[in-house]
Parts: C-alpha cells; structure tokens; sequence
C-alpha cells in the first residue's frame, strides 16, 4: 500500500481501537465508522475522521476493516439497509479481523465477490496489550494479492502475519486456536486446584510450570492475574462462550466429534450461572477451588 491509502475502520472496540491506533500512528489515513462516540473519541482526537454511515465510510476509503463482536453485527454490517454490500465498490478491499463463524463469512465472500471487491478473512490471535504492543499475529485467507497490498497495513499492529489459504481456513484456524485457549483455562484450573490440596503454593506450582515442558506465552501472560485473583476481564467468560458456540456450531456442520470441547462449553456456563460472565475466562480456577471447598461458596 502506499500514502494514498485510505483506510475506512468499523468497530473501535477493546481490540479495534488500539489496532486502528497504531495504523493512524504509521502515517495511515483513517476514517472511522462506530455508532458509540465515546469509543471513538480518543482516535478522533489523534486524527482520524468520523464517518456517520456506511455509505460515507465506503466513499471515503480504498480498504475497510472490521473489528466487531459476533455474527449478527458482521451480517447487519454487510447486508442491513444500505450495508457494505451495496455501498463498496469493484476494486476495493474489505477486512473481517473478527472471530465469527465460516458460515456468515462465506455468505459475505458471495456477496462482495459479486461487487467485485476483495475479501480478506484476517482474525487476529492476541489480547488488548499485544494488540496496544503492536505484536498481535494475523491469520489471513482469501485473495492472496490482498493479503500481500494489505501487509504493510498489518505490521502496524502485528509481529506475525500467515497467509494460510484462500478460502475461511482462517476462520477455521482462529477456531483451532480458540478451542486450544479455552480448554488451557479448564485444564490449567484443575491442575492448580489438585496441587493447592497437596499443599503446594500457587506462586511455586506457575514458576514450575512457566519453565516446564508444559509452559505457554499464554500462562505466561495469565500467571500474575492467577497469583493475585485479580480476574478483571482481559476476556471475559461471556466472549468465550460466544467462541465455543461458533467452534461447537461449525464442529456440527462438518461432523466432527468434540467432546472435551462440549464439556468445557458446560464448564463457562456454569460459571455464567454463578455470576462469572464478565470476569477474566481464567476465574474457572476460582470456580474450581470453590468446588473442590478451598474457597467459601460466592454469596
């Protein structure tokens, strides 16, 4: 890409906002589109513009890119009253970064295939920081000339970037790497809880742990969070439950067993019954020592 891009952004969320950030910092013209003008406010203060429609997003940009929460938002984006899908134009590119399932993004390629716009499925693996940091990792798939013009875009807020396909083989692989990340929570719980009961600390079982054939950048990064109980949400129980439907929907749709999956999906709505859904998906290990009668029950 070069300085005559213009980038449209919808979605300045807990994710888009420090991404779209970064991308105004690399010297990018930026136009935003997000209905809550105090989610846009620090990056309109920074230089970005406002765009008050879709329509004004479409006419002012060369890329849009969309960070936003769930299918319904991607699908009212797209295919609402004067939605993307009829307001982007041939030679364009749009960007889904979001986790939503194959199934929308697929209706999504059709219709922008149709507009002879590009479509670029990029979901993002990283948290608030690494996204502040610059150092998320990018899964992209589709076109792969738009992977490549789009590139330079992506540095401004990843270290890593994979080209994996030209269909939803990200989607799926955002999936994969979801599942993987729920599951560690589940697991991790467990472990620590068994070890409490014999006596161990927590500090001492992560420190071991952090240095054992068993260590993640993702323990890693959790490891204080644990040791202090502070389980204010980086990623909240609610989101992952959101992304364990999506796994579990498309698990169905191409028949194939999951059962640790389904059983740890049961284990977050447990702790959303117990009044968790907005606490760090990690808070399973609290839920797990209240079980296991380390902790008083939750009044």
């Amino acid at each position: 890409m070069n300085e005559n891009t213009s980038i449209g952004w919808a979605g300045i969320g807990k994710m888009g906002a420090p991404m779209s950030r970064r991308v105004l910092e690399a010297g990018y013209r930026v136009h935003v589109f997000e209905p809550l003008p105090e989610n846009r406010a620090t990056i309109v203060a920074q230089g970005a513009n406002v765009s008050h429609s879709l329509e004004d997003l479409a006419a002012s940009s060369n890329v849009i890119i969309l960070t936003i929460p769930n299918d319904a938002v991607l699908r009212d984006l797209v295919f609402g009253e004067n939605g993307l899908s009829t307001v982007m134009k041939a030679g364009q590119i749009l960007v889904e970064m979001s986790t939503v399932s194959p199934t929308i993004s697929a209706e999504v390629d059709n219709a922008m295939a149709e507009r002879g716009v590009a479509y670029l499925r990029a979901p993002v693996s990283g948290s608030t920081a690494t996204a502040s940091a610059g150092t998320l990792s990018v899964m992209a798939s589709g076109p792969e000339d738009a992977f490549k013009r789009l590139e330079p875009i992506f540095e401004c807020f990843s270290s890593r970037r994979f080209y994996v396909g030209g269909a939803e083989e990200a989607r799926y692989l955002k999936l994969v790497l979801n599942a993987l990340v729920g599951a560690t929570s589940a697991l991790l719980g467990e472990a620590l809880t068994l070890g409490l009961k014999g006596n161990l600390s927590l500090e001492t079982m992560l420190n071991v742990i952090c240095e054992s054939a068993v260590a993640s950048p993702l323990i890693a990064y959790k490891r204080d969070l644990l040791i202090q109980r502070n389980f204010d949400p980086a990623f909240s129980v609610s989101q992952m439950m959101k992304d364990f439907d999506l796994i579990l929907d498309a698990a169905r749709s191409d028949h194939i067993p999951m059962y640790m999956a389904s059983m740890i999906r049961q284990q977050y709505e447990t702790a959303y019954t117990e009044g968790l859904a907005e606490k760090d998906f990690f808070v399973l290990f609290e839920q797990l020592e209240r079980r296991a009668g380390l902790i008083p029950p939750a009044e």
